[in-house]
């Protein structure tokens, strides 16, 4: 009866249901997992919210693409980035996972392939799935510093492959490429036919400056190229789905993806006249919406790394954005066992390095998101846990 695109391991997992055992009971989880802004004490003022209320969105002028105001300050995020984009080459979506269901809709037929990075987080094979479209990984490098290997990539191709993911910055490892690994990149894409797929969502929330690091992939270059933001992180706003790609490269390619996106976005017509209304007047406050969290980041990273400062059994990688910490734990145990361990004896919740496809040795990821209280705590716990 159901479709093959559906066919998921759907039980629980032993860390699931202990973690529904212990909330169940009513004992205090110290969740280390959290993502979502609003559930971490980092709301948006509530004048924000009014911002919905422009009497105009009771007006319905659908706009395949998105309206014209709105495609222009999403276009002007990316001038902020470095990449001056007509706003005609700006398109918008509900999010950017639906852009990705958009992109994989445009770039493959069934059975197609596109390449994602190890590790990463773990919604691209749900969402190629759904289009029919297989995955395959290249891998990240680590040797003090992360880095996209281009002959990795080059390696993972196959005559099927129809588009390479980037996540710049990374989720959860928080590297961005460098200007040497994007110009090959695109080098190699362009003569392969292949696009990039640029996931830019963390771009705001680099921590230092680095002169070696690359732009925004909407600026143009060899290969066709799609470059996605949203309002999700670039204004800490996810309960408001709106979300924006750039479509970047030579301007045959270009236009001929903007044409067939047209027809797919006259399909699904998905994102609200209200939020497309409120966009300008919403990126217009980014910085004020964007401070609180990065100061939390800042805080809680600050604080992981003096919390495991006398524990030398665990690691934390070097983290240039984003809002994710990756630990690398003693592997005495596995990263299930640990994790667990964590749960049951601590209450503390973690997301073991697997989940985001971390291909050996033992890792912990924590989110830099937490409240700092629960973050200190559940690091020093972490720190007791690995000297057992």
């Amino acid at each position: 009866m159901w479709s093959a695109r559906t066919r998921w391991e759907l039980a629980e997992n032993p860390l699931a249901r202990a973690l529904a055992a212990r909330r169940s009971a009513g004992a205090t989880v110290l969740d280390l997992t959290a993502s979502n802004p609003t559930r971490v004490g980092l709301h948006a003022p509530a004048d924000v919210m009014a911002l919905l209320g422009d009497a105009g969105a009771s007006d319905y002028s659908p706009e395949p693409l998105g309206l014209p105001a709105a495609r222009e300050a999403a276009a002007a995020e990316f001038a902020r980035h470095g990449a001056a984009v007509e706003p005609g080459r700006v398109f918008l979506s509900a999010s950017t996972s639906e852009a990705y269901a958009w992109l994989f809709k445009l770039l493959c037929d069934p059975g197609d392939r596109v390449l994602v990075p190890r590790p990463s987080y773990p919604l691209f094979e749900y969402l190629a799935r759904l289009e029919s479209v297989e995955v395959d990984r290249y891998p990240l490098s680590f040797d003090g510093e992360w880095h996209l290997p281009v002959s990795a990539v080059e390696a993972a191709l196959t005559p099927r492959t129809r588009a390479v993911v980037i996540v710049h910055p990374n989720n959860p490892t928080g590297s961005c490429l460098k200007r040497d690994e994007a110009a090959a990149l695109h080098e190699l894409c362009a003569a392969r036919g292949v696009a990039i797929v640029s996931d830019e969502v963390f771009a705001d929330y680099a921590f230092a400056p680095d002169p070696r690091r690359a732009g925004s992939f909407a600026a143009d270059g060899p290969a066709l190229a799609f470059a996605m933001g949203g309002l999700s992180k670039a204004c800490a706003l996810p309960q408001l789905k709106a979300g924006w790609t750039a479509v970047s490269g030579p301007r045959p390619l270009r236009e001929a993806a903007l044409a067939r996106l047209e027809v797919i976005g006259d399909t699904y017509l998905s994102v609200g006249t209200p939020v497309q209304r409120a966009l300008p007047a919403l990126l217009a406050r980014r910085e004020a919406l964007a401070a609180p969290v990065r100061a939390r980041v800042a805080a809680n990273l600050a604080s992981l790394r003096e919390a495991l400062r006398e524990a030398p059994a665990v690691s934390l990688l070097p983290v240039e954005g984003g809002w994710s910490a990756v630990l690398r734990v003693p592997a005495t145990v596995s990263e299930d066992e640990r994790a667990l361990r964590l749960l049951e004896r601590e209450g503390v919740l973690v997301h073991p390095g697997y989940f985001f496809d971390f291909e050996s040795g033992a890792w912990l990821v924590v989110s830099l998101l937490a409240p700092p209280e629960v973050l200190t705590a559940g690091a020093a716990a972490i720190a007791r846990d690995c000297v057992l």
